[in-house]
This record gives C-alpha cells, sequence and structure tokens, in this order.
C-alpha cells in the first residue's frame, strides 16, 4: 500500500512538473506573438541615466501585455519597482513612459505597460475596458516586477494617471503587494462613466437613456469607434478639452498607437464601466497612498472624494459609508498649485501647442521620496 501511495505521490509531482513546463511554453508562444516596435518612438527622449528594454508578460486573463522597463545605470543589487500607466486611453509611450524613465533615473526599475486591447498589447476587440480586467493589468505588472531578478518583491509600487490613477487604488485595495501607490490626476472611469462630468447626469433617467442608446449600438455595429480628442477643436471649446487637444492632438503628445491621439475607444467599449462602480474598498487600504493633483484641473474632485473616501470612509460621490481607514497617517493628498489635469501628464507648458518655455509641475523628487520612504 506504501508503495502504491508513493508511487502516486512520485507520479503527481512528475505531472506536475510537465504542466508546469507546459504551461511555460505556452505563455512564451503566446508572448511571441506580440510584434513590438524596437526602434525608440516615445514622445519624450531617451535619458542618459538609464537602461531601456521592451519586455512582454501575461495576465490571468490571458492575455499578453507589452511594456517598457526602464532601470538605472550601474545600479547594484534588488531595487525597488514600480508599475505604471495611464492616462486611460493612452499609450506606453506617451504620459506613463516618461513617469517611468524619470523614476528609473531616480533609482527605480520602472514598468510602463500598455494596458490589454491596447497600444501593443494583445485583445480584441481593440481599445475595450474593464474595471476587473484593467485592474489586474496592475497586478499582473507586480507578477511581473517580483520576478526579476534585479527587484525586491517586498519593494513594489505603481503610478497611474488620469482613469488609471483610480484603477491604481482599485488594485491597491486589492493586492497587498503593492506597498505604495500615487495617483496622479486621477479619475474615476466608473463615476464619470455612470454620472457623466461633475455628476450632473446621475439619475436614473440619463443612464436608461445611456443604456438604451448602448444597446441599439451593440446591434447596429459593436465595432465602431467613438473617436479620440475632439479634432478639429471648436472655438467654444471648454478649456480642458483644448488642454487635451494641446497634449494628444498636437506633436507635444500625439502618437499613432494611442486612441485618445486617433479613433478612441469603441463606442460600447467602456460600457462595463458605466455599470459598476468601484474604489468602495479603499477606506481599507493599509499600505501608502499619494493622491496628486491639479490646483487648476477640472478632474480635480475625483482626487479630491477619493482621499476623503480613502481616509473617512464617506465622501461627496460616494452612495455608502464605510468606516475610517485603518492607517491614516499614510494616507496623503498634494495639490499642485496652478497646475491643469494635462500639466501632470508632462509637466505642461507656458503656451498651447506644447510651445513656450517647460513648467516642470510634476514633482519627480517628490514622488521619489514617497516611495523611498515607503518601500522600505
Amino acid at each position: 500500500m506504501k508503495k502504491v501511495l508513493l508511487a502516486t505521490i512520485l507520479m503527481a509531482g512528475v505531472l506536475a512538473a510537465c504542466n508546469q513546463k507546459d504551461n511555460q511554453t505556452k505563455t512564451e508562444e503566446n508572448m511571441q506573438k506580440l510584434e513590438l516596435t524596437q526602434e525608440w518612438d516615445k514622445v519624450f527622449p531617451l535619458s542618459d541615466k538609464v537602461n531601456h528594454r521592451k519586455v512582454t508578460f501575461e495576465t490571468q486573463y490571458g492575455l499578453t501585455l507589452a511594456a517598457d522597463l526602464y532601470e538605472p545605470k550601474d545600479a547594484q543589487g534588488k531595487l525597488a519597482a514600480l508599475a505604471v500607466s495611464g492616462p486611460f486611453g493612452a499609450c506606453k509611450e506617451q504620459s506613463s513612459g516618461l513617469y517611468a524613465m524619470r523614476m528609473a533615473e531616480r533609482g527605480f526599475v520602472a514598468l510602463a505597460f500598455d494596458p490589454s486591447y491596447t497600444g501593443e498589447s494583445s485583445g480584441e476587440p481593440r481599445r475595450t475596458a474593464s474595471p476587473d480586467i484593467n485592474t489586474e493589468d496592475f497586478m499582473a505588472a507586480v507578477d511581473f516586477l517580483s520576478k526579476q531578478e534585479n527587484v525586491d518583491a517586498e519593494k513594489i509600487g505603481i503610478i497611474g494617471i488620469c482613469g488609471w490613477g483610480g484603477i491604481a487604488l482599485n488594485a491597491a485595495a486589492a493586492d497587498t503587494r503593492i506597498k505604495a501607490t500615487v495617483a496622479s490626476t486621477m479619475y474615476d472611469m466608473t463615476r464619470v462613466s455612470g454620472n457623466g462630468y461633475f455628476d450632473s447626469e446621475d439619475k436614473e433617467e440619463s443612464r436608461h437613456a445611456a443604456r438604451e442608446a448602448m444597446a441599439k449600438q451593440r446591434l447596429a455595429d459593436p465595432m465602431a469607434m467613438a473617436g479620440g480628442v475632439v479634432n478639429p477643436l471648436p472655438d467654444d471649446a471648454p478649456q480642458f478639452v483644448k488642454d487635451y487637444y494641446d497634449y494628444y492632438i498636437t506633436p507635444r503628445g500625439y502618437h499613432k498607437r494611442s486612441g485618445n491621439s486617433n479613433d478612441g475607444w469603441r463606442t460600447i467599449g467602456t460600457q462595463a464601466f458605466a455599470n459598476s462602480r468601484f474604489l468602495y474598498y479603499i477606506n481599507e487600504i493599509r499600505s501608502a497612498v499619494l493622491v496628486m493633483h491639479g490646483e487648476k484641473a477640472h478632474s480635480r474632485y475625483f482626487g479630491e472624494a477619493a482621499y476623503q473616501y480613502m481616509v473617512e470612509g464617506k465622501a461627496e460621490g460616494y452612495n455608502v459609508v464605510g468606516k475610517p481607514n485603518p492607517n491614516p497617517e499614510n494616507k496623503e493628498l498634494l495639490i499642485i498649485p496652478g497646475a491643469s489635469h494635462c500639466d501632470l501628464y508632462d509637466g505642461g507648458y507656458t503656451e498651447l501647442v506644447g510651445k513656450g518655455e517647460p513648467k516642470n509641475l510634476i514633482p519627480w523628487d517628490k514622488l521619489a521620496d514617497f516611495f523611498n520612504k515607503n518601500l522600505k
């Protein structure tokens, strides 16, 4: 009987090893399907203080994500690491890549990735979003960084920009491996998708009309694209729309793989966000969080409300009341004087169309200090 049991255990071990090898082979085969651009094609120049290489990794949904890995030159030993993504609708060649590179200059291993269904990452149909899948994107990036030889797996943080600021907070609430989070110029994509800007459509009638339109669109043309940033720009466009145009459409930030710079998202591609609400567990985040917003940003109310709810368990725009955060002392709200929403994409410029002098409104050293303090 003991011999049979021993043989069974040994066979199970062999099968497990074979399955692990087969899964690894399948993962490698899936990753090889991506055709990554190898030349430098970012909207910012490569720093001479970092090394850069293209990498891929797989999510728990079986999607392969493309990313840029930035590492400080001449660094030794195991380093703290950061995963970066955003803005929502952008690509890693834009703001997220700049953030990753600047943090690598300051001693971090930094990964800027294209989310599922966007940029160079896999996923069909293109330009589709989901609160769950996009939260998993961040957690899969943490998986990847945890396995790197030059990374200390106990010292990993994340940065989310714009719509990915909210997704970063959602990931931090879900994944305790994330030891520090920065949400920069954040949107709550579920709130704006369901309530409209400034909650102006926060009523059943408006949501019902939007659902009816979505239902018709699914039958008429589910692959139709909604378009990116408005182009040409109307003279009477709100200032924040002008700011978006100035970043995404002009040479300052335009990129051919960016949805915001081109044909945008599928018209029904964010329907999952409109029918969901996340961030309701961020009041339970025990790790460190820095919410950073511009004083003049139209989106400032998202960041302020998220910070208040995260600390107090209640805030305007949140329909539930939770308990106060168990660790409020490591939560911080930073308002950048004079900064607009898009100024925190690349630091901003003194004139539109990317002209004038750089305003340098992103406090890179402050971000480095925050992560150094909390990734110990």
